[in-house]
């Protein structure tokens, strides 16, 4: 979160109250959820969503135009779950196309590891990070990134000394950022960070609900997480919605025997994110005395898994397979056209491509 962040031009204080701003939009709208609902709701940030600002980097964003973006991206999704025609219409975008995008979005981060491991300044501090992680996949997968996350604080503590304890704000606050709105990096990283919210997170999270008997609330979860989104991008946040991976959690049996009971669950994960929001400060400090390709090579092996099943889902047609590849493609070049991001290129091109081979098999019948 915090790479994500500096990457679209946050300073320190602003990427503090971002992770601050992000913790507590969850903690409100976990909380009000679980008392209201009682169902294991899971809100979470939005992973997907860190990475899609983590690709924006380099492309000279201002702070404030991210923030922008982001503000529309929350107003979008809120959008969604007052006009459902509106959630059809981009749930509706083909799944090779969405899947293409955020894997698309994700490679560069994924090939951090080796480009860390390869570069002599880090190797030495990359090295025992990516060989825990890879022993641990193997013996003990659900341990591998937690691992690894520890290993790599060991590395920057060693790396930076004591002289980023001099800087580190204990009490982080919370900075008003006001935004900016220009068209173009509502383009290039709101539409994105919408899209992939909406079909890496929250159609996932509304499907883990209802696989374990829970109905999904679309209309509280898109317009709670919508307007949290927009609400906590005031204040350097890019966007929380449900949780996938953690609805699964909430809404198992791992969670307690009685369902009518998980929702307790819901209700201490939104709890527990406040002191975790007040822990803002050290983390920034911590990543700040990091490279930056030490700090984007962990989140790679945090998203790796994300990856896979991108690229799987974006080839698993194998009519759209063109398609996908070219969104793919296209999107992991980092190409900026029009100051506009690869991202909405990709899924432009991909759309194009996926209409014009669609159209050329049905029209070849008749043509003979």
């Amino acid at each position: 979160m915090v790479a994500g962040l500096a990457a679209v031009g946050a300073s320190e204080a602003e990427a503090e109250s971002g992770l601050l701003a992000l913790c507590l939009a969850i903690a409100v709208v976990s909380t009000i959820g679980a008392l209201w609902l009682r169902i294991p709701l899971a809100i979470a940030w939005s992973t997907p969503g860190a990475a899609v600002l983590l690709a924006a980097a380099g492309n000279g964003i201002r702070f404030s135009d991210a923030v922008g973006a982001f503000v529309v991206s929350g107003v979008l999704i809120a959008l969604c779950g007052l006009w459902p025609w509106l959630g059809r219409v981009i749930t509706g975008i083909p799944r090779p196309l969405a899947s293409a995008m955020l894997a698309g979005v994700l490679f560069p981060i994924c090939i951090a590891p080796f480009r860390a491991i390869a570069d002599p300044a880090t190797m030495l501090y990359a090295l025992p990070i990516f060989i825990v992680w890879l022993v641990l996949y193997r013996l003990a997968p659900r341990w591998a990134v937690p691992a690894a996350m520890v290993v790599a604080v060991v590395a920057i503590l060693i790396y930076a000394g004591t002289d980023w304890v001099t800087g580190a704000d204990l009490s982080p606050g919370l900075v008003f950022v006001p935004p900016t709105f220009d068209p173009l990096t509502i383009l290039s990283l709101g539409l994105p960070l919408f899209i992939v919210t909406m079909a890496g997170q929250n159609v996932p999270g509304f499907t883990v609900l209802a696989s374990n008997g829970y109905p999904p609330p679309p209309r509280f979860a898109l317009v709670g997480t919508g307007l949290g989104s927009a609400g906590a991008a005031l204040f350097g946040a890019h966007s929380i919605n449900l949780g996938a991976i953690t609805a699964a959690i909430m809404s198992g049996e791992e969670s307690h025997p009685d369902p009518k009971k998980r929702w307790i669950a819901t209700l201490t994960n939104g709890l527990l994110y406040v002191p975790l929001g007040l822990g803002a400060g050290i983390a920034v400090a911590l990543v700040s005395a990091a490279p930056s390709i030490l700090v984007t090579a962990v989140a790679g092996l945090a998203v790796l898994g994300a990856l896979v099943s991108s690229v799987v889902n974006s080839l698993e047609d194998a009519r759209h397979r063109v398609a996908a590849i070219v969104t793919f493609l296209v999107v992991a070049s980092g190409i900026v056209i029009l100051n506009i991001g690869s991202a909405f290129w990709g899924l432009l091109l991909g759309g194009i491509v996926m209409l014009w081979l669609g159209w050329s098999r049905r029209a070849r019948p008749l043509d003979r």
